[in-house]
């Protein structure tokens, strides 16, 4: 399967060995030697030549993209996920198979979000791909888009868990505020570090997205060993002889479940939000998604195997620690158990400063197309203070990320919070997934660098309506992974969510329009920084 897929690849990007063409300005029409955008406007009329303007540049390439896809999927949730996902799914064999479902799952999206990407090669992803398909009722996609990306497009978890983490590798009493004022020191850097400092920024990510595979590749390499039998562990195949005993049979628990797998795979769309700083984006897309998300694949599964092979599921149950805390103390002893407190902070942090570096570019992308914000647009589409990075956007992505800091009980509502962000997102790509097959039936004649073979998209769209009627099947144990919470209560938050786009946007294009007797009329103006913005003025209605 895998090998049919990377032949797939080759034939539609046609790279060629040696192709390293760039250009610090390859927003003009030559994005890929011959291939132009077609029908590239977004809703609030910038072309790709207006909407790519300002800022630092194109100054990302393959390497810089395959490390920011790396740095995003690599996170925590390779060293605590695992753990509550065999508690999900019940066996070893079944969880082992739903890391497989979120590789093939995966892959199905990056190559539906490629065929898009090099289609529309501007930074905002989904934002962008919604717009082309869903242009009517005009900016209700983008909408409703702004109020999944800005109300949960935080990052208050990693920077919790840096926080945990490094407080018990110090032998510190994790108490709750110090453990928030840790968390907020974070989120203040790493908006600090990008908003002031761009390129360093990017040297730190690329660093520590380096750091997470070696750490991986170790936790890889030292499971070949304990498998081999030349360690102290007294029975490495134990798990691996009735795999599937006590696996689930119910369709809620394998649904959440796999929302866990997905969201420890995510990130593998990254580089489609910031391409507008991508050199040669439609050829770096190409290469850098299915480079990126093979490498964290490949490390994943194999680092499944090796916890497994160090700890039988007894013992996994009765532990109380995560399955990666018991591989390293069961193979190197509780010293090396601390050592992993380590690794796990600095895997989040630098989860957090790619996150942030895309969200930022997202913000800004939303705010260029005059969707209303509080100060004014000019302000969050600006490059300010530094004319080469969007420090407002980095802003709006920091507000939500403090407030779930400080506001809520983190024993539950972290792992709520993380099931509420799967939600919405599967929402999004049921109609990304929809709008492809669209395009192919009502354009097809767009140029399209890269095109998904379409059972695969079709594989998708069943796995993505599954996702979403799924969580609502009453679980085996009746209360889901959030009690006293109602299971089914993170789907609801979520749809809300949505509907808040919805609500804003009736109330911004047609209810105080209707109520205050004005209409609408877009203009466009140029920033100090070079930065292309839509504005909207009043027109009273006679």
């Amino acid at each position: 399967m895998s090998s049919f897929l990377w032949s797939h690849f080759r034939k539609s990007s046609n790279v060629k060995d040696g192709d390293e063409t760039s250009s610090e300005h390859s927003g003009e029409k030559n994005l890929n030697a011959d291939v132009v955008p077609a029908e590239d406007v977004g809703p609030g009329g910038l072309s790709f030549e207006e909407d790519t303007a300002g800022g630092l540049g194109r100054h990302l390439g393959v390497t810089s993209c395959t490390l920011l896809i790396v740095g995003r999927i690599i996170g925590t949730g390779i060293f605590s996920t695992p753990s509550s996902i065999l508690d999900g799914v019940g066996s070893v064999g079944a969880s082992l198979m739903l890391w497989v479902l979120g590789f093939v799952l995966s892959f199905c999206g990056l190559f539906i979000w490629l065929e898009f990407g090099t289609m529309y090669p501007r930074s905002g992803g989904e934002k962008v791909y919604l717009e082309a398909v869903y242009q009517k009722p005009r900016f209700l996609a983008t909408v409703v888009f702004a109020a999944n990306a800005i109300l949960l497009g935080f990052t208050a978890s990693g920077c919790i868990v840096f926080a945990s983490n490094i407080l018990v590798s110090a032998g510190k009493v994790a108490d709750r505020w110090t453990e928030r004022g840790i968390a907020l020191a974070v989120i203040f850097f790493v908006t600090i570090l990008h908003g002031l400092t761009p390129r360093t920024g990017v040297i730190v990510m690329n660093v520590l997205s380096i750091f997470k595979i070696v750490i991986l590749v170790f936790v890889v390499i030292t499971g070949w060993v304990v498998l081999s039998g030349k360690t102290q562990i007294a029975d490495p195949h134990v798990n691996f002889r009735n795999a599937f005993a006590g696996s689930s049979h119910s369709s809620n628990d394998y649904a959440t479940a796999t929302f866990k797998v997905l969201n420890a795979y995510s990130g593998w769309s990254n580089v489609n939000y910031v391409l507008n700083n991508v050199r040669n984006p439609v050829r770096t897309l190409k290469i850098a998604g299915p480079l990126g998300l093979g490498i964290c694949a490949a490390l994943y599964l194999l680092a499944n195997v090796a916890y497994f092979s160090a700890a039988s599921k007894a013992e996994i149950d009765a532990s109380g620690v995560t399955v990666a805390a018991l591989f390293f103390q069961n193979v190197f002893g509780t010293v090396a158990e601390r050592a992993l407190t380590v690794f796990v902070a600095l895997s989040a942090l630098g989860n957090v400063i790619t996150i942030t570096f895309a969200a930022s570019r997202v913000n800004q992308e939303l705010a260029k197309e005059g969707i209303p914000l509080p100060f004014g647009n000019k302000f969050w589409a600006s490059n300010w203070p530094t004319g080469k990075s969007p420090l407002p956007g980095l802003i709006i992505h920091l507000i939500p990320s403090v407030i779930v800091i400080i506001a809520p009980p983190p024993n539950v509502a972290y792992p709520f919070i993380l099931d509420v962000e799967g939600y919405p997102q599967q929402i999004i790509n049921l109609f990304i997934v929809i709008g492809l097959f669209w395009l192919r039936w009502k354009k097809p004649h767009i140029a399209r660098p890269f095109k998904v073979w379409w059972p695969l998209a079709a594989f998708y769209l069943a796995a993505a309506v599954f996702l979403l009627i799924a969580p609502f099947l009453r679980p085996a144990n009746g209360v889901g992974d959030t009690p006293p919470l109602p299971y089914y209560l993170y789907c609801l938050v979520g749809i809300a969510i949505m509907v808040v786009g919805v609500l804003y946007w009736a109330g911004w294009r047609i209810l105080l329009p209707k109520v205050f007797g004005y209409e609408l009329i877009p203009r466009k103006e140029a920033l100090e920084d070079g930065t292309i913005v839509t504005l909207f003025s009043r027109k009273k209605i006679e």
